[in-house]
């Protein structure tokens, strides 16, 4: 529940939403919302839809969150595509399910520029790049080093095939010339969980409040993360251009997005809502200490040229390193 001060500083979305009702448009929402996550508990999707969802309740009311991971979050994306195109069903989705999985797949199930409607972009969230901390390696140059030394012994674990991790994975691979097995999971709470006990020496994880704590408690060791500056909540982690590995840099963005054919003024609505909610100083702090760099005053157009741009960007990227997705 959202304390007292927390809904004042809401107030300014209150004359939105009273002009809409003047419109005609007061029985949205007269239902509880869905906000599907693909992907299982646990990662940096939990860790962003969770707290937008507590905040937009005070305005947006009930919204009952439902994670569906698989297919690399291809499973929950389609869901939400055929869903009906009533503003009750959201998707919280980003590079991953909107960008690399379509233009990687052999048969892509959706379309994200034809098939959803950008609501809002919630912000920005590098990847780190993590190894079990008893392996000898405290550097990406140690890393490569230690591969090919060791030619066959390492493997590195993502929270699926597709996601921006496993093609950051990928992409070291390819452009230091070294083999590394990928073993993708369903999501981030496994991975986690065998990288702790040892079950792989290496993990490439989005960055998370836990990721920073689990590194500070010496139980995975962060060599570096893929933003361009280095986080507030872990100084000592250079970015891998400060690694002398500028291609690396890969910022996923996460964003609310509905099906195509959802009324336009509910989408407004919605984005009135999350610009609200983004505006939260405490939401604003705690995403800054996860390394989750936070998108302010997000709109559709502006979400939908984010996606657009990314896809441009990402295409030449994989069709050189040839990821492909059966």
């Amino acid at each position: 529940m959202l304390r007292r001060r927390e809904v004042l500083a809401f107030g300014l979305a209150v004359p939105v939403l009273r002009s809409r009702r003047a419109l005609g448009q007061s029985r949205y929402p007269e239902r509880p919302i869905r906000l599907v996550i693909p992907y299982p508990p646990g990662g940096v999707y939990d860790a962003t839809g969770r707290p937008w969802a507590e905040r937009a309740r005070a305005l947006l009311g009930p919204i009952v969150i439902e994670n569906m991971g698989g297919a690399g979050s291809s499973l929950g994306t389609a869901a939400v595509v055929r869903a009906q195109p009533d503003g009750y069903t959201i998707l919280l989705a980003g590079t991953s399910g909107l960008v690399i999985n379509p233009l990687a797949a052999t048969s892509a199930a959706y379309d994200p520029v034809h098939d959803l409607a950008p609501i809002a972009i919630l912000g920005l969230n590098p990847t780190a790049i993590n190894v079990h901390p008893g392996l000898p390696i405290r550097s990406i140059a140690e890393l490569i080093a230690y591969a090919k030394a060791n030619p066959g012994k390492l493997s590195y674990g993502s929270s699926g095939v597709g996601t921006v991790n496993h093609l950051v994975g990928e992409l070291l691979k390819a452009r230091a010339g070294i083999e590394i097995a990928h073993v993708p999971y369903r999501g981030a709470g496994p991975a986690m969980t065998d990288l702790i006990s040892g079950h792989i020496p290496m993990l490439l994880q989005s960055v998370t409040a836990q990721v920073v704590e689990l590194h500070h408690a010496d139980k995975l060791r962060m060599l570096a993360v893929t933003g361009t500056k280095r986080l507030a909540a872990a100084p000592e982690v250079p970015t891998v251009v400060e690694a002398g590995r500028p291609e690396l840099v890969a910022q996923q963005f996460i964003g609310l997005f509905a099906p195509r054919g959802t009324p336009a003024a509910i989408i407004a609505q919605i984005a009135d809502v999350t610009r609200m909610v983004m505006a939260d100083d405490e939401l604003k702090r705690n995403f800054a200490a996860s390394g989750f760099e936070p998108e302010l005053a997000s709109s559709p157009d502006e979400a939908r040229d984010l996606l657009r741009a990314e896809i441009a960007r990402w295409t030449p990227i994989i069709r050189a390193i040839g990821l492909r997705l059966d």
